[in-house]
């Protein structure tokens, strides 16, 4: 039995379970996984629309790249050229608008992970999304979330009785996104402003009127620890955050979102895992070179994340950020200037435990008899083999069986993160 509180703004969505109404209740598989480390952060960020891999990380030393990509592939690295690919080992290179990851590189905290993704052949934006945030591909009958399936059976303390925080898990989505959707308790919300506006004055007073009366504005639900909650956020002070270390976010809805995760792990308010996605990587024309399309919404996302980072600063040292996108493109540029659906695609983990400096995955290669079904970058890394790192390594969990139902992860010859939590 499920029940859900939700404002029809969509700027607040609280997923809560069982039997009982407690938004703060305790997960019923708590024994299942330890709880993260204290301070321990994951950070999820999706690339929605296929993000295209081949030039985002780039195969520069590649001689087949840049036969199947006349008009768009990122010519190969040039001292003093900032429109050419830039070199990371002699073989791999960062698209130019990059520009911002190359420090994390060079500081060995950011690892681009190749030829990674869904071992679906679905070429299905819908069905792509569904398995990588469902956590089990071409199963569709699947009613949760690998992150939500994760919260569920770590559960909260199991030496006291101290619940778990109501910002626990955060998407800074308008709804709830399909990786957090299911019974441990999540919250999504536009942006913290809209949120924090529902706990000042006559807007609290209102919103305990409509629970009160049960309008039906506001379903059923734990009305007392939903503004218990919000009564914690306000004294984050939302409205007067200020980054540090000299970091500036672009102004752009991303990199406003990873600003307010950034306040929300400062605040101390119990976070552990915090969502965010950003569309426009569907670049089947006019994707462009070194400039263009695809450039701009690299540039973005590097700078947003990279600022992110640097506010951050040594919390980073508890803080894992991996990136993600349904699935890659098709190795060949189509007659448009695009590219269309692939497959293997490219992922980024950020953070001080992360074995970065290196370009991570076996790479298949992309002469024809190399590519999958003759058009697309093979598969060599299950996307669950990264997640099951992330979750043991950096969260702490004991065993993802039932977080990845039926998956065995085998041990890849190289690892992503040093040491464990």
């Amino acid at each position: 039995m499920r029940r859900r509180v939700f404002m029809k703004s969509g700027a607040l969505a609280l997923v809560t379970m069982g039997l009982s109404p407690s938004f703060l209740r305790r997960s019923a598989f708590a024994a299942e996984l330890r709880r993260a480390p204290k301070g321990k952060v994951l950070v999820c960020l999706f690339q929605r629309g296929a993000a295209d891999a081949l030039n985002m990380v780039v195969p520069h030393g590649e001689a087949a790249y840049y036969t199947m990509r006349p008009g768009i592939a990122i010519p190969r690295p040039k001292r003093g050229d900032t429109s050419t690919t830039i070199d990371l080992d002699g073989f791999f290179g960062l698209h130019p608008a990059l520009g911002a990851f190359e420090p994390l590189y060079r500081d060995g905290i950011l690892a681009p992970i190749h030829a990674v993704g869904s071992p679906s052949a679905t070429r299905s934006h819908f069905d792509a999304q569904d398995y990588l945030e469902s956590g089990t591909p071409d199963l569709k009958s699947t009613r949760d979330g690998w992150l939500n399936r994760y919260l569920a059976v770590s559960g909260t303390c199991q030496a006291c009785d101290v619940p778990a925080s109501p910002f626990r898990a955060v998407s800074m989505t308008s709804q709830m996104p399909r990786i957090l959707d299911g019974n441990a308790p999540t919250v999504a919300m536009a942006s913290l402003g809209d949120f924090s506006v529902r706990a000042t004055g006559s807007a609290t007073e209102r919103l305990e009127g409509l629970y009160r009366t049960g309008s039906a504005d506001l379903v059923h639900a734990s009305g007392k620890e939903m503004f218990e909650a919000l009564k914690m956020l306000r004294s984050a002070d939302p409205q007067r955050y200020r980054a540090e270390h000299g970091a500036t976010y672009p102004a752009s809805p991303f990199g406003q979102r990873l600003a307010e995760i950034a306040q929300l792990i400062k605040a101390g308010l119990g976070l552990e895992v915090a969502f965010a996605d950003v569309g426009g990587w569907d670049t089947h024309v006019n994707q462009g070179a070194a400039t263009g399309q695809l450039a701009t919404r690299l540039r973005d996302f590097s700078q947003s994340i990279a600022a992110f980072v640097k506010d951050l600063g040594p919390r980073m040292d508890n803080v894992l950020i991996l990136t993600m996108s349904e699935f890659g493109r098709m190795a060949r540029q189509n007659g448009s200037g695009g590219t269309d659906h692939g497959h293997a695609g490219a992922m980024f983990a950020i953070g001080s435990q992360v074995s970065g400096g290196r370009v991570h995955g076996k790479w298949p290669g992309l002469a024809r008899e190399q590519l999958y079904e003759g058009r697309d970058l093979a598969l060599t890394t299950d996307f669950r083999s990264v997640f099951t790192e992330v979750l043991t390594r950096h969260m702490g969990a004991d065993t993802t069986a039932k977080v990845f139902p039926g998956f065995v992860s085998g041990t890849p010859a190289w690892e992503l993160l040093r040491g464990g939590a």
